[in-house]
């Protein structure tokens, strides 16, 4: 199997846990259990076959240095759970547009000079995958790259809740290009979304009215800062509430569900906090009503989701599948452009992988045979 050519756009903590996660595991087994991953050997393709070949940044601190020293330049503030030596790739100058919003321009200064040949640049490099990291409420400046990206020919991963998989406009375009698109809104491996949608269902399965929720979540890393411009939320309140509430075969009533950040606490650096509560009905309207708390670091409780998607969208590209790819849509992001429960998605997910993958088994290295 070839390498798989990875571009970043925002080279900030989520790109730091995911160039430290591939070089970190790029020495695993096969058969080697290695947290957040499906699979270390996914279809053919190995962690250390994710190949970065471009990433682009507006911070003047990060534009111009090798990715494998921006990775760690404040304000990135994220786990530091590997050394990533040298990697060849240069930071270049990224597209503005509303990706710098209100706040982040307090503690982040533009890089001088024009926006670098996007195009030109996934082109030259051979691009195969382009990663989207840009923050949350960036919706000019995601429509301004994803036409980039259409014209560059490259698959999609879009990290963040500016809606492109889900909506039949990209989908389409992506579809005419003989693109696959896998979004949107990455889901961590065990954050608060997927926490709180597990529960959900737990509930709705066992029989509990759920009445009210909520979900409170706050940090220290620059999305909490960046999302304190309250106007950059919709999108994001939008993801993550639907994703919770998809798992229940009625409606509740707006009022009754609230889910979305809180506020940043600059100390905690890229830890997150999570407090979810949820109150419903047992047998005989007995009430029940559930508490809890979670603390992650942010940026690696997904690094190791978005190296599964890569991983997919490249036996994709190889497959001639274009647009959504609605089972790695569905298990690895918020919102997906049609939501299942998380084992049905995982199963789908499975599915995909045993359909377009090759296997890793010594003697079995025949493709399967694909529709």
């Amino acid at each position: 199997m070839s390498k798989i050519n990875v571009a970043i756009i925002g080279v900030g903590n989520c790109a730091s846990s995911l160039v430290q996660g591939v070089h970190y595991y790029k020495d695993a087994k096969d058969d080697e259990f290695v947290p957040g991953l499906m699979h270390v050997n996914l279809g053919g393709y190995h962690i250390r076959d994710i190949n970065f070949v471009a990433a682009f940044d507006i911070d003047s601190n990060k534009v111009g240095k090798d990715l494998g020293e921006a990775i760690y330049t404040p304000p990135n503030n994220t786990f530091e759970f590997c050394k990533v030596p040298k990697t060849g790739v240069t930071v270049h100058r990224g597209m503005v547009h509303d990706g710098l919003g209100k706040y982040l321009s307090t503690i982040i200064k533009k890089a001088p000079g024009s926006t670098a040949d996007i195009v030109g640049i996934l082109k030259e490099t051979k691009t195969d995958v382009v990663i989207s990291y840009l923050p949350v409420g960036s919706e000019e400046a995601t429509r301004w790259y994803m036409e980039q990206v259409l014209q560059a020919g490259c698959g999609l991963i879009n990290c963040i809740p500016v809606f492109i998989c889900r909506e039949k406009y990209w989908q389409d375009r992506f579809a005419e290009k003989g693109l696959p698109i896998i979004g949107d809104d990455i889901k961590s491996q065990v954050g608060a979304t997927i926490t709180h949608r597990v529960l959900t269902k737990l509930f709705r399965d066992r029989g509990v009215k759920l009445e009210h929720t909520y979900q409170l979540n706050f940090g220290g890393n620059t999305d909490f800062y960046n999302m304190l411009e309250r106007e950059r939320l919709e999108s994001k309140k939008i993801s993550k509430t639907n994703a919770v509430t998809s798992q229940l075969d009625y409606e509740m009533n707006p009022d009754d569900v609230h889910v979305g950040p809180s506020d940043y606490v600059p100390w905690l650096k890229d830890r997150k906090y999570c407090h979810i509560k949820m109150e419903g009905r047992t047998f005989g309207d007995v009430p029940l009503i559930l508490d809890m708390k979670l603390e992650v670091w942010d940026s690696p409780n997904s690094a190791g989701v978005v190296i599964d998607a890569v991983r997919c969208c490249k036996l994709a590209l190889d497959h001639g599948l274009k647009g959504t790819l609605i089972g790695p849509a569905a298990y690895f992001m918020k919102s997906s452009p049609i939501q299942y429960t998380d084992d049905e998605a995982r199963k789908m997910v499975e599915d995909f992988i045993s359909k377009y993958g090759v296997s890793s088994t010594p003697g079995k290295g025949k493709k399967k045979v694909t529709s």
